[in-house]
């Protein structure tokens, strides 16, 4: 969190939040905003205000490199409702939380505002976990995380099956962007290509009903708070899809944190196994949930370590083992 100043009162940002956005949190005659920027994908700040001590998050779509302004604008409003319609659901107490969206505005640099959560970064609990060894914190953790995901996937599923063509789409936009960025080989992309095609033709890719997923578990968008508290963040890629889509990002990310922290992914099973069987805990038959979720795991965990894989922060050598895990995954 990078400190920026104060929110000058000529910003029309500014007046928004006074009248806006405030009213609902403190009643405060002349606020005055520090402002903070947090490391995320699209353009988020943090405004504090200095006398109540109130605090909020401004999340503006627009303005972000290789989105235009209908997407942004379509983003925002895929937050701002997505928000909404889980705290509607449910999520909007212990133990299962999303943040309160408290305004969006268009005009704006199409900015959504969401009230501050406090709690502890999934990430930092990996790190832990791999640095200190303190792993029973982590096995806590994943147990709530799983709890939140079942909840989240059982109460939205409807009769309609998966199309994992989609998802298969997915994969193929990952590959672009390897393939357009000279990361990876034209022969090693056929390959994987291959095997992609391979688990298109299995049945158990297409026999599930869809689901609400949230489209980025990744560590920086989960927080943890006492017991069974988990708080989830960025909710603009919620969509219906297989529910092991959702797993199969923090299974991939779990591998990710153990292979370049520790050197060996593998190091990260008894987590992965922990949070699969306590997922597996919220179906009346635990065994045949588990038997079904681990036969379609190894894609969408390759998806994940694919989609790691071509961010620009990677080095090449990591990279490269990535990819090689990936493969390894999806054979």
């Amino acid at each position: 969190m990078k400190y920026l100043g104060h929110l000058s009162t000529d910003d029309p940002f500014y007046e928004y939040l006074r009248y806006d956005i405030l009213p609902a949190l403190h009643s405060v005659n002349h606020p005055d905003f520090r402002v903070y920027e947090l490391r995320a994908s699209n353009h988020v700040y943090l405004y504090e205000e200095r006398d109540s001590g109130a605090r909020v998050i401004g999340k503006f779509f627009g303005g972000v490199p290789h989105i235009g302004p209908d997407a942004a604008l379509r983003h925002m409003e895929q937050e701002f409702n997505n928000l909404n319609y889980l705290r509607r659901i449910g999520f909007n107490a212990y133990p299962h939380y999303v943040a309160r969206p408290l305004g969006r505005n268009a005009s704006l640099n199409r900015v959504v505002v969401e009230e501050y959560c406090y709690g502890t970064h999934f990430k930092h609990v990996i790190l832990k976990a791999i640095r200190e060894n303190v792993r029973d914190v982590l096995f806590q953790k994943l147990t709530a995380l799983a709890y939140f995901l079942a909840t989240l996937h059982n109460r939205t599923a409807h009769e309609s099956k998966v199309d994992f063509n989609k998802e298969c789409d997915y994969f193929d936009q990952v590959m672009n962007r390897l393939l357009s960025a000279a990361w990876i080989g034209g022969d090693q992309a056929q390959d994987l290509y291959r095997l992609k095609n391979r688990w298109r033709d299995k049945a158990c890719m297409w026999e599930d009903c869809k689901v609400l997923i949230h489209g980025d578990v990744t560590p920086d968008n989960v927080l943890f708070g006492d017991g069974l508290w988990v708080i989830m963040l960025d909710l603009e890629r919620m969509k219906s899809s297989d529910r092991v889509f959702d797993l199969g990002r923090i299974v991939g990310e779990l591998q990710h944190f153990f292979l370049q922290q520790a050197g060996d992914k593998w190091r990260a099973e008894p987590f992965i196994g922990h949070f699969l069987w306590e997922y597996s805990c919220h179906f009346p038959d635990r065994d045949a949930a588990f038997a079904a979720i681990t036969h379609r795991l190894p894609f969408y965990a390759a998806l994940t370590l694919l989609r790691i894989s071509r961010n620009a922060w990677i080095g090449a050598a990591y990279r490269k083992r990535l990819l090689d895990e990936a493969r390894r995954t999806l054979e």
